[in-house]
This record gives C-alpha cells, structure tokens and sequence, in this order.
C-alpha cells in the first residue's frame, strides 16, 4: 500500500512538472501568458467509439421452433447453466416454463375427451337407428310375403277382393321400398358424421402430439461443443427469467473465439468522417495495458436511437486482426477509428489559433512577441495542423496578451501558402488512395465469402 502511494505522489509530481514546461507561464508587463511549442510528428485525426467483443461466427442455442405453429407465442426461461459455461455436445443448457404448454394441453385433453364422447354417441344412435329401420324393414318384408301369400289364395275370388288384395300388396311394396332408400341415405348420413367426428378427433390429436412434441424441446440443449454465451437483445441478456418469444426463440450461442469483431455505435455527427477500411486501435477495458489493431469492415446504412444514446447513432463492425485467447464476446472496448494518419506536420494547440481576416498565432520569443500569420490544416479534438508560418519549436500564446493590437504581424507570402497547400493536399490524396486500396480489399473479401457468415476476416 505504502508503494502505491508513493508510486501515486511521484507520477503526480511528473504530471505537474510537464504541465509547468509545457504550458509555461510567461510574465511580461502585460501579464502571466501560456505558451506552448510548436511539436513535429505524427498526427492522427480520429473518431473515438465505444464497442461490444462479438465472435464473427457463432452457433445459436434456439429454444423451440414449433412454437408459433402451436400457437404458444411466449415462455419464460426457468433455469439456465451460467455464462462461459464449457458444454459438450447434448448437454443441457436451459428448461424453459411448460406451464403455458400444460395448460393448453389440458385444453386439448378436454376437446379430445368431448369429441370421443360425441363419437361414441354417435355410434350408439347410429346403431339404433339402424337396428329400427332394419326391423322396419324385415316386418314389412314380413308383412309384404303375406298379403303376397293372401293374393294367390283369393286367386279365385271375385275380382274386386283379388283388385283389393292386389293393391294391399302393392302399397306394402312401396313402403318397403322406400324404408329401404330411407335405411342407405341414413347409413350415409351417420358414415359422414361418424367420419366427421373423427376429423375432429384426429386434429386434436394432431395438436396434442405437437404440444407434446413442443414440450421435450422446452428442455433446451447444446447442439456441439463450445462456451456459452448469452444471446443479447436491446433489452439487454437472454438469461433466467428472461421471456422467449416464438418469432426469435434465441437462448445463447457457441460463438468461435479465434475471430472477433467490436460492435460500436458512432454519432450521426462523425459518421460521415468513417469508411470501410479505415484502421483502428481497439483497446479491452478489461486489459487496459493492451491493444489490438483493427479495420472497419461494415457500416451501417440507416441511424438508430438506442437506449443511453443523446443522438442517432450507425452500427459500425471493426474487425480485431490479432487473435487472442484472452478475448471473449460481451467485453466492453475502446474503439479509435484513424480517419486520417499524417506522417510528420507541425501542430499546435487549438486554442493558440486566432482569427482575423487570417488565421494568425502570437510568437513569444526572448526578445519579443510578434503576430504571424499561418496556413492551418486539419484538427482533431486537441492539436491543430499548421502547414506554414511557424517551426517545431517556436513558443506560441494560448491567450491573446493585453497589448495584442500594438504587435507587429507578419504575413506570408503568398508562394508560400499556395506550396504548403499544394503539398498538403497531395498528402490528402496519398492517404485517400491507399483507403481505397483497402476498401477495395475489404469489399473483395466480402465478395468472395458473400454465401458465408455475416462477418468476415479482413487481413492486411
């Protein structure tokens, strides 16, 4: 403990010391003046983000498929094994609730039990109804072969008893035969509504075996071997609890750890500045003595508002070129887009820039302080690139002194300023062409895995 802080007061102590060179105080008799010196360097101009470790490929956990077929639209996950678990193939990784699924299969018990009770009736008044036409039938039948037998006793009768006879029997003929058309169209009509019943029956039956079905699925299990990470909606972890819904029953995932992204969100701001290609620096919160190097691979097209965001913002994917085994899915990163990457430029502080008809800085040297005019070049967040009118090491103001307007101002000449710029915009062009170079290598890569994953490895 006592190292520490001693190790603390003694990086205080530099800090300070830095700050007193750097940002020296000069005192004149206009007053105390900040001064800083001109630096020569590399000068990057950056979009800073912050980002999620994705695996670019990885095998989804998906809870149960049948759900919208079964008409069970939600469940809620009642036990899952913790994140980062190794799981081998088969084993188990989460049960969702089934009392949704029991309740509707008590429903269905309950059809199931009604419809076989119907058939069941059906089939006994059809089988009495049957038997009382069949009867009906074999007594008319009976009574026909009598008035039949009647007919060839009174052959020999007066006419009009052998007429009477005659028509007796024709009229028993009749009946008979209508009984018997009524006995086929009935024996139809209880067939068709036997059949019909058993339709029912059978789609009940077909809906309880698919709930059956649907409820060994709800015990959820690893389709290969891997480490286990939860699926992440807007809403934050798939995890105990959480609701599964039938149109994205995603639990977790296997994601393959040698290849990863960083999922970052940039403002509608800075989007503009970002291109496929660009370079980046990735650096892990969890390890913050490391960093990887990195390329924009995917822009999103279209803003979104997400939640903890002030502005809309555009999914950008940047894909980690090293591979490292202590990297996993959902650690919070650092990302550093490099926008524009100069080699050696003089720079200055922003706030040593003043402006008139012309960008000009105060130049304090022993012997005086004088107002020159410069050719200014692109900023990033701190530091200002100046393309003329000052050298690595010249002192300049960061506030304008009390007798500012009494200086002498020294302009540049104009060949000058049409060289420096001239110069610098060949620079621009460098830099945009070899972005192209790797935009393009970007898009052939993409091109070439357009029927693989959604994410690609990207190597220069």
């Amino acid at each position: 403990m006592k190292n520490k802080r001693l190790l603390l007061a003694t990086g205080t102590i530099l800090v300070l010391l830095v700050l007193y060179f750097f940002l020296k105080p000069e005192k004149s008799e206009e007053g105390i003046n900040l001064s800083a010196s001109v630096k020569k360097g590399p000068f990057n101009i950056s979009v800073v983000a912050t980002g999620d470790l994705e695996a670019k490929k990885s095998k989804k956990i998906m809870g149960p498929k049948s759900m919208q077929s079964a008409q069970v639209y939600e469940s809620t996950i009642q036990r899952m094994i913790p994140e980062g678990t190794i799981v081998t193939e088969g084993q188990f990784v989460a049960q969702l609730d089934k009392t949704e699924v029991a309740n509707r299969m008590s429903d269905i018990q309950t059809e199931i039990d009604k419809v076989n009770t119907q058939l069941d009736q059906a089939k006994i008044d059809t089988t009495i109804e049957m038997r009382g036409l069949r009867d009906q039938l074999n007594n008319i039948k009976f009574s026909m072969e009598e008035t039949k037998l009647q007919v060839e006793l009174n052959r020999f009768e007066p006419q009009a008893v052998v007429r009477q006879k005659n028509i007796e029997y024709e009229r028993i003929q009749r009946e008979f035969d209508q009984v018997y058309v009524k006995l086929g169209l009935t024996k139809e009509k209880n067939t068709a509504k036997i059949a019909e019943i058993n339709a029912s029956l059978k789609q009940q039956q077909k809906k309880m075996k698919r709930l059956v079905d649907l409820s060994k699925e709800f015990t959820i299990k690893a389709p290969s071997d891997g480490m286990l990470i939860y699926h992440r909606t807007w809403n934050g972890k798939v995890k105990t609890g959480s609701r599964i819904r039938a149109w994205n029953p995603i639990v977790a995932e296997l994601p393959d750890l040698t290849e990863m992204i960083s999922k970052t969100y940039v403002n509608e701001v800075d989007i503009s500045k970002v291109s496929i290609g660009q370079d980046a620096i990735i650096r892990v919160d969890a390890f913050p003595d490391k960093e990887y190097s990195g390329t924009v691979t995917q822009i999103a097209n279209i803003g979104e508002k997400l939640r903890d965001y002030d502005t809309k913002v555009f999914e950008v994917l940047v894909s980690v070129i090293e591979q490292d085994s202590i990297l996993r899915p959902a650690m919070t990163t650092g990302i550093e887009i490099l926008i524009n990457n100069f080699d050696t430029l003089n720079y200055i502080p922003l706030e040593s820039i003043f402006k008139d008809s012309v960008d000009y800085v105060f130049v304090k040297t022993k012997a005086k302080t004088t107002k020159r005019e410069i050719v200014k070049g692109l900023a990033n967040e701190t530091d200002i690139i100046v393309l003329a009118g000052i050298e690595e090491g010249d002192m300049v103001l960061l506030n304008k002194p009390a007798n500012a307007e009494t200086l002498i101002f020294e302009y540049i000449d104009s060949n000058l300023k049409k060289e420096s710029l001239s110069a610098f915009k060949k620079e621009k062009e460098r830099i945009r062409a070899e972005l192209q170079e790797k935009k393009k290598m970007v898009k052939n890569e993409i091109e070439r895995q357009e029927d693989g994953p959604t994410f690609f490895t990207i190597s220069f």
